[in-house]
């Protein structure tokens, strides 16, 4: 039954192409897809008629979904319901055969990869104007289903040599796998990062902070050719974010805006839910909340931002720095390695480490060994970490919390997190599909 859908799906979405010509933007990569993708979305609002397909629908049924009508917020209600699949069809054949006048100009899509083939199917069937890739890092998630890191690199590329000399790829400058991607395809390249020789480059980054020097979110310049403009983020933080908006910048000059315009546009942009996020935690301490997924790469960014970002010093005792850290999933014969590094760098800064899971346990014996065994605390699941969590956050703590989707560290959050009456609206995984999992 789920091959005849996905064979009805992709045809009807196919034939949506060919009839409307929608210019597809598809972003790729094994961390960053989401967050980069909507700062596209702030970049092109109000500039051009777009779509952009609603949380993780990047698969052979999702983007068939997104290229088919706003579908998301529906499919994470209702779908896998025979109801539900029957309207997506009947409303698709409908729309094909009577002629849609709102059609956007462009889709912006993410193209994922759990298994090998999934992006070159992909590709073949809806193939991009302009493909992005974010990043791969030495150890990308999903990577027990692939030979090994170069698997999955190469299943990512996949995306990119499916362009045209007449397309565009964009690449991740300071990710040496993707920038090794330039030699596979025929398309025109653009290049972002923080590298000296990133075409849309990145400098000056650093953390904003208010008057009472609570985090505010982040602000670099972005340089193209002999122009630069400033930026600032609101609500998020990290390194990670000044990526995704120089990948924006890249697609909007692609698309012809020039710096000023997706400086700007920049201004409306917060980083999706769940990825370096910042909340307000009980007893005035701050959430780093990057609890949406993890892997090597992004779990040592959002490591690296804990330690960079000062505490407040105007807070009536001096702030700690809290990790809550849960297993990185879905990494096979690495995950051993990956999770005792994870553990090593921890333990050289933060005051006090929470860790959830058996994974979680090697972070913590690892961590172990820089810092004192006392303020290392391992829990079975996120639930029981977020109680104890409670009771010790004080004033001027910075938090973070982090870990795979299966480990649900969404939960921890909500236990310490100052308004969780807005839980449903701060974090992910807040749909009834995801409350009622266990």
């Amino acid at each position: 039954m789920k091959q005849v859908l996905k064979l009805l799906l992709t045809t009807l979405a196919k034939a949506y192409v060919r009839r409307y010509r929608p210019q597809i933007i598809a972003v790729t990569g094994n961390v960053g897809k989401t967050s980069t993708k909507e700062a596209i979305a702030a970049v092109l609002c109000g500039q051009k008629s777009f779509r952009v397909s609603g949380g993780n629908l990047n698969n052979e049924i999702g983007v068939p979904l997104a290229i088919l009508g706003d579908w998301s917020e529906k499919y994470y209600r209702r779908g896998g319901t025979l109801f539900f699949w029957l309207k997506v069809l009947v409303a698709g054949f409908v729309g094909l055969l009577g002629r849609c006048k709102k059609y956007p100009e462009i889709l912006l899509m993410e193209y994922g990869a759990d298994k090998p083939g999934d992006i070159a199917k992909l590709a073949a069937n809806f193939k991009p104007h302009i493909a992005l890739v974010t990043a791969v890092g030495e150890v990308p998630v999903h990577v027990e289903y692939f030979s090994g890191p170069e698997g999955v690199s190469e299943e990512k590329s996949e995306l990119i040599k499916s362009l045209e000399n007449t397309d565009f790829a964009i690449l991740n400058f300071d990710d040496p796998v993707v920038l090794g991607m330039k030699e596979k395809t025929k398309a025109k390249i653009l290049t972002f990062g923080f590298g000296e020789g990133a075409m849309v480059k990145t400098s000056n980054f650093d953390f904003r902070a208010g008057e009472n020097d609570e985090p505010l979110g982040t602000v670099f310049k972005l340089h193209y050719g002999e122009s630069f403009v400033p930026v600032k983020l609101n609500g998020s933080l990290g390194k990670s974010q000044a990526w995704s908006a120089s990948a924006a910048a890249a697609v909007g000059l692609i698309l012809g805006l020039n710096l000023v315009q997706i400086s700007e546009a920049l201004t409306n942009y917060q980083g999706p839910a769940g990825r370096l996020r910042i909340l307000k935690g009980i007893k005035n301490s701050w959430i780093i909340d990057d609890t949406y997924n993890a892997a090597p790469a992004s779990m040592h960014l959002a490591l690296e931002t804990l330690k960079e970002l000062p505490v407040n010093p105007l807070a009536r005792r001096a702030g700690k720095k809290i990790a809550i850290l849960g297993d990185m999933l879905e990494l096979g014969q690495y995950s051993i390695a990956a999770h005792r590094e994870t553990g090593s760098f921890a333990g050289s800064f933060v005051d006090i480490l929470f860790t959830v899971g058996p994974g979680g346990r090697l972070i913590a014996d690892s961590a172990g060994n820089q810092m004192s065994k006392e303020n290392i605390f391992n829990f079975k699941t996120s639930l029981e970490a977020g109680k104890k969590v409670q009771e010790i956050i004080r004033e001027g703590d910075l938090i973070l919390a982090k870990g795979s989707q299966g480990m649900r560290m969404e939960r921890v959050v909500e236990k310490i997190m100052a308004e969780p009456e807005r839980k449903k609206e701060l974090l992910v995984r807040q749909s009834e599909k995801w409350l009622n999992k266990t």
